[in-house]
């Protein structure tokens, strides 16, 4: 896990520790020290806690314009022990929220497994969206997927898998996984 970096080509076009809206800003990263750890493994010291023992992210590109925010994720999402959509949505998105982002696209695929729970944060974080917005949850490994689809928070996130998105744009990115939304 160590050795997982966060997606970093696009950073020529956003930082989240230089963006004074986000929840990051100012963070300062270590090249070197590994002190955050998922379970026994060390994680890469470029990912951002949030307050979650066990999943961090990286926000990687936000347009306050179009109002949507890129998020990658890795570890293991676990609302049934350590309640992480809570961390996420209190933490996170409610800053996001009030900064007008009303769509998000997570890029899951280093997370490792999912255990589920209530659904009353997700169900929260879908009505706050007021119609405007969506959750979408990219490349989740099968394993993770089926355990989202079997839960009941599957009524308020959708599920896409795009095996090339790094050879897009970020607004390009958003755009195709919108539009696909508005074909359903």
């Amino acid at each position: 896990m160590q050795h997982i970096e966060p997606y970093y080509n696009w950073r020529h076009l956003y930082i989240a520790e230089e963006d004074e809206h986000s929840p990051f800003f100012g963070t300062e990263h270590s090249e070197f020290e590994y002190s955050q750890t998922v379970y026994n493994y060390y994680v890469h010291p470029q990912w951002d806690a949030f307050g979650s023992e066990n999943i961090y992210m990286k926000v990687i590109y936000v347009d306050y314009d179009t109002n949507y925010a890129i998020i990658e994720l890795l570890g293991e999402w676990n609302d049934a022990i350590a309640n992480d959509v809570m961390y996420l949505k209190r933490n996170i998105i409610d800053l996001m929220l009030r900064q007008g982002i009303k769509k998000y696209l997570f890029i899951a695929e280093n997370v490792l497994s999912f255990y589920a729970d209530d659904e009353s944060y997700y169900e929260e974080w879908y009505e706050e969206l007021e119609g405007e917005g969506w959750i979408t949850i990219m490349n989740l490994p099968h394993p993770s997927l089926e355990e989202f689809l079997e839960s009941r928070i599957k009524d308020y996130l959708r599920f896409e898998q795009l095996d090339n998105w790094r050879t897009y744009k970020p607004h390009d990115l958003f755009t195709l996984i919108d539009n696909k939304r508005l074909l359903d």
